[in-house]
């Protein structure tokens, strides 16, 4: 499997090519076109109950798009996110699983499983990322999207860092992580609008989007004109 991502940071698209005989998995909706010699079903990854868990949980769709190239013909697909955003790659080892906000999972190679992860309550009431994630585990190719570009943040042993709760993508599921004030003082926490914060702890990989869909949500309201009644 060969990919390539076209089209810039702000609208991108996904191009990846199949061998012969290749497979890939993406969430649903995502594929944008591809040619007819490819084919593409829908499939419940993990089974009923792993189905049943990104739906139901994670209010993902209840299916994946599995798109196959021909036994014996190669073919391309074209791949985009719902949101504007990057689009990057991440690499899944044997032990080293990736845990996913819900609207971040793109696209993979099937050798890489999704599957639902429950948090404590304490972090899903206060992360902002629910009670409900989801852990990328296996070995492949996988690929994230966001709102906004993508950074990735490499902690060092014992190193820590404040996130805003609405800028998270994913991170290494060995990282521990805990819900603290964005501020020095509760009083500067909230007066300067961070509120609370995630405090990740090294060493491991965390991913953040430039772009806080929330804040974006409130931030379009001023814009909308409202009919009036007559």
């Amino acid at each position: 499997m060969h990919y390539k991502i076209e089209g810039g940071n702000a609208f991108p698209a996904l191009r990846i090519h199949l061998a012969a005989g290749e497979s890939v998995k993406a969430e649903s909706n995502a594929m944008i076109a591809m040619p007819t010699t490819l084919s593409l079903k829908g499939k419940m990854d993990g089974g009923l109950l792993g189905a049943l868990g990104r739906k139901l949980l994670t209010g993902e769709s209840f299916f994946l798009q599995e798109i196959a190239a021909d036994k014996k013909q190669d073919g391309w697909v074209l791949l985009g996110p719902s949101a504007p955003g990057e689009i990057v790659p991440v690499t899944l080892s044997q032990g080293k699983d990736l845990i996913v906000q819900k609207n971040s999972y793109l696209a993979s190679e099937t050798t890489v499983k999704t599957s639902t992860k429950v948090q404590s309550l304490t972090k899903g009431l206060f992360s902002g990322e629910g009670l409900f994630i989801i852990k990328m585990s296996g070995q492949g190719q996988g690929f994230l999207s966001a709102f906004g570009s993508v950074k990735l943040l490499e902690l060092g042993k014992d190193e820590e860092i404040l996130i805003d709760n609405g800028h998270l993508v994913a991170w290494d599921a060995d990282m521990s992580y805990t819900i603290t004030k964005g501020a020095k003082t509760w009083v500067s926490a909230a007066t300067s609008g961070e509120g609370l914060a995630c405090k990740f702890k090294g060493p491991g990989r965390v991913y953040i989007q430039t772009r806080n869909p929330k804040a974006f949500g409130v931030w379009t309201t001023d814009y909308i004109v409202f009919p009036k009644n007559n």
